[in-house]
């Protein structure tokens, strides 16, 4: 029997956070899980918090995600990151993007983005910190940097028997497939399970 697992996706509005929920929960339920999702919007579309709770198992009763029962926490922004750090289970692992996103604050020069983020995250909890950003730039297209933590993701949990480059070719737009499996393929190959980074 499959035990229930737990993904929490959080990142700020205009990241892909949602297409990124939408692709997983497609290969997990062609994968015969029972998945369920929810998602959870700030109060402005772009720029607002945004997060996305997908569980999936033999049966899953809830989609809902409480303190301190995330298998893996995947954020997509490095404040959103220490933000939802305490849904993690003890032993939970966190997918961390090294990219920033300044709140309204921030942009109108009211305050200062916080310094050390990334090490307190590493001292909390088992944390792999890519920089998806830049991978998708390398690749030729920023907007792909959603599918990239999609890879990290798929490696970290441990599901690469499923068929995740026939779901991207199902779900977005013909002339992006080819660059989508390239960046899911990257984020795969970005982590280690150890915690640590390792090459690109």
């Amino acid at each position: 029997m499959a035990e229930t697992k737990s993904i929490l996706l959080v990142g700020v509005g205009g990241q892909g956070t949602i297409l990124a929920s939408k692709i997983l929960s497609t290969g997990l339920v062609e994968a015969g899980y029972d998945v369920k999702m929810s998602e959870i919007h700030g109060m402005a579309q772009r720029g607002g918090s945004v997060s996305t709770q997908v569980r999936y198992g033999d049966e899953v009763h809830s989609p809902v995600i409480g303190v301190g029962e995330a298998d893996i926490l995947v954020s997509f922004e490095t404040m959103e990151a220490l933000r939802w750090l305490d849904y993690l289970k003890p032993e939970g692992k966190a997918v961390v993007n090294d990219y920033q996103i300044g709140s309204a604050p921030i942009l109108m020069g009211k305050a200062d983005y916080p310094e050390g983020i990334n090490e307190i995250i590493e001292e909390k909890v088992n944390a792999n910190i890519i920089d998806a950003a830049k991978i998708a730039v390398e690749l030729g297209n920023p907007k792909v940097m959603n599918i990239v933590l999609v890879g990290a993701l798929v490696k970290a949990m441990n599901l690469t028997d499923i068929d995740w480059e026939d779901v991207i070719r199902n779900t977005v737009k013909k002339k992006f497939v080819d660059i989508n499996i390239e960046a899911l393929n990257k984020g795969m190959s970005a982590i280690s399970l150890g915690g640590e980074t390792s090459a690109i």
